[in-house]
């Protein structure tokens, strides 16, 4: 019977958290002076690039026993980081950074007070060094005040660089931002970097959602948001999941669709802002989770990334986010019709920066005071390729796919476990993949 199977993990979420998860130093020979960023540019190397928000970037292998690492990118000179939301905030490789070795850097400079996106390329003849001749200057945003730079980009799916920069500053949205158009703070860019035009470095996407509307930026893709402190792609919904910081009250996680107002200040989470009662809420996109700043030591929200990792069964298709002062880490459950669903995973003693992956798609995180970089672990047991479960890829493994194939009803585990290459089919592909995991281990 060749008959595949269809597979609902992507879906179905497969409720509370059955493992104890902690998180150990992932490097124990590195330390890093403020990280804010890790990134991996998607080019198969397995090279990890650490963000030091004083304007400077490190690389290594992805290897817990590496003990060499290398400067990529040092623009310290040029990046003013004097107050705590200043410096270099982001960095994001080009889709073909494999052929053309672009990549893009967003950091804070004085004279005007400003956000810098730029790009360089790398040392055609050295992957560890970046060549910082090559830098081209490819928006500039003027920021009133010192806070709410944002600093996030990343490349979607559909190929565009997104940029998100934050209100502008202060406290409360003084200058209005977030309910205007005709600005570029306290929104969410879409821009195309392969096609400039207009005498610009980039060009304009053509389903942009305002590109027809005289009274707004081109370059808008979503707004009303404060300070969004890390957005990523879930690689299976395509969802863009963004987290928020809020004023004085709420933290907000929102999931970004084009054209969408996000409420700030009209709105900071599901409540009021301005007016603190009776706002008009009309036309606005209400966030799918919030919570309460001030609780159990919460002061700012981190953003991470929807799990599609190998590892852990258990967090599959669940956001993973965590407070910056608490060191909280949550896991949310959110599948587009029913409530979301929110579960602690663990309680650190970190000062969470930022989230990471690495070519696997597991997690990683920056301490921002230890100066280190850390990863999770569990007891739970098996992984991806494991389908019987018993700590070992076997084949036992192949034997019970193969049932699965021929149309055994799996468990969710089984079902997660052994579609190895996460298309949501178990079929023939996974049984060779499964083979070649195997052989490599």
């Amino acid at each position: 019977m060749n008959r595949k199977l269809l597979i609902l993990t992507q879906f179905i979420f497969w409720g509370t958290l059955y493992a104890d998860y902690s998180v150990e130093n992932a490097f124990p020979e590195f330390t890093f002076t403020n990280p804010v960023g890790i990134e991996s540019a998607g080019d198969g190397s397995n090279l990890l690039f650490i963000i030091e928000q004083p304007g400077r970037i490190y690389t290594f292998e992805n290897d817990p026993y590496t003990s060499e690492r290398y400067i990529f990118l040092d623009i310290r000179d040029i990046v003013n980081d004097n107050q705590n939301e200043e410096g270099l905030l982001g960095l994001t490789f080009h889709p073909n950074y494999s052929e053309n070795g672009y990549f893009y850097v967003n950091y804070t400079d004085y004279s005007p007070k400003r956000n810098v996106i730029a790009r360089y390329t790398v040392n055609s003849e050295n992957p560890h060094e970046a060549d910082e001749s090559t830098a081209l200057i490819i928006l500039e945003v003027n920021q009133p005040y010192w806070n709410h730079n944002g600093g996030q980009m990343g490349f979607g799916p559909d190929g565009y660089l997104y940029i998100i920069f934050g209100d502008g500053g202060s406290a409360g949205d003084p200058q209005g931002n977030g309910q205007n158009l005709q600005t570029l703070l306290a929104s969410l860019l879409r821009i195309d970097m392969d096609n400039p035009s207009n005498g610009l470095n980039y060009g304009i996407p053509p389903d942009n959602p305002f590109i027809n509307d005289s009274n707004a930026r081109d370059e808008i893709y979503a707004y009303g948001l404060r300070n969004m402190w890390r957005f990523s792609w879930d690689p299976v919904t395509n969802w863009l999941w963004g987290s928020d910081v809020g004023q004085n009250a709420w933290e907000e996680i929102d999931i970004i669709y084009p054209g969408l107002n996000y409420g700030w200040n009209t709105m900071e989470g599901n409540h009021c802002y301005s007016p603190p009662t009776g706002c008009d809420q009309t036309g606005l996109e209400l966030p799918i989770w919030e919570y309460e700043l001030y609780v159990e030591g919460d002061c700012s929200i981190t953003g991470g990334y929807v799990y599609r990792g190998s590892q852990y069964f258990s967090l599959s298709g669940k956001y993973i986010y965590g407070d910056y002062c608490s060191g909280r880490i949550w896991a949310l459950e959110y599948d587009g019709e029913s409530p979301a669903q929110n579960e602690e995973l663990l309680d650190t003693e970190l000062y969470i920066s930022s989230f990471g992956l690495d070519q696997n798609n597991e997690i990683l995180l920056c301490g921002l005071g230890t100066g280190k970089i850390y990863r999770f672990t569990s007891d739970e047991p098996g992984g991806l390729g494991d389908v019987s479960q018993d700590g070992a890829t076997d084949v036992l493994d192949i034997i019970q796919s193969i049932n699965l194939i021929l149309g055994s009803t799996p468990s969710p585990y089984q079902a997660w476990s052994a579609d190895i290459n996460m298309d949501g089919l178990i079929d023939i592909l996974d049984i060779v993949l499964l083979i070649n995991l195997i052989l490599d281990s």
